[in-house]
């Protein structure tokens, strides 16, 4: 569930969403190379994946032994997730509503791959994060950096890395990672997208 689009802003309702995935895959179909470093070298667990797009990342991480969540507003991205499921053979959890919009509980991995929420007052969202993960436990927060190609939106609207890393840190938090990298993607909707900033953090135990 990402924002890259032509126009002022991102899709917002479950309606626009739809549109917006359209009538063929929008993604490319393979992870996000940042969760894969990150949960490729943890023990798995559970994990929530936020704004899961078509599964692609949800199914990686069933592959590899996560109990998921997967959350979507668009009721076309959680059909093609639970087909790529069903495809690879694995479980999923998948839910049809917003990160804003439900209370997920605790999980040992939290991911956000390019996720469209609006920022809140008083870091309600930033918080929400935080909350949903377990003590010990990691989020990895990934977006476009905002000095690559142009997003289409304007991102002070959004949560974005940076501000999910300066609520953490001031937290008791861990932030193992916070930094631009380059991003090698050649299908599917973003792929002019060359920087990426990632942050994953540390939930004190």
């Amino acid at each position: 569930m990402t924002h890259e689009r032509t126009g002022q802003r991102a899709p917002e309702s479950a309606a626009e969403w739809d549109a917006r995935y359209g009538p063929e895959h929008l993604w490319s179909g393979n992870p996000n190379a940042a969760l894969v470093a990150v949960a490729g070298n943890l023990a798995p667990g559970t994990a929530l994946d936020v704004g899961c797009g078509e599964g692609a990342d949800a199914v990686w991480l069933a592959r590899h032994d996560w109990a998921v969540t997967a959350l979507n507003v668009s009721t076309v991205a959680i059909e093609r997730g639970r087909a790529a499921a069903e495809a690879a053979g694995v479980s999923v959890t998948w839910l049809l509503r917003g990160f804003a919009d439900t209370e997920p509980g605790q999980f040992e991995l939290v991911s956000a791959q390019y996720p469209a929420i609006r920022r809140e007052p008083g870091h309600a969202m930033e918080r929400a994060f935080a909350e949903a993960v377990r003590p010990g436990g990691r989020l990895v927060f990934v977006h476009h950096d905002t000095n690559d190609a142009s997003h289409g939106f304007d991102p002070a609207n959004y949560v974005m890395p940076g501000d999910v890393a300066d609520f953490l840190r001031y937290r008791g938090w861990s932030l193992e990672v916070d930094e631009i990298r380059e991003r090698h993607v050649s299908e599917g909707a973003g792929a002019h997208h060359t920087r990426d900033r990632v942050v994953v953090a540390v939930k004190p135990a």
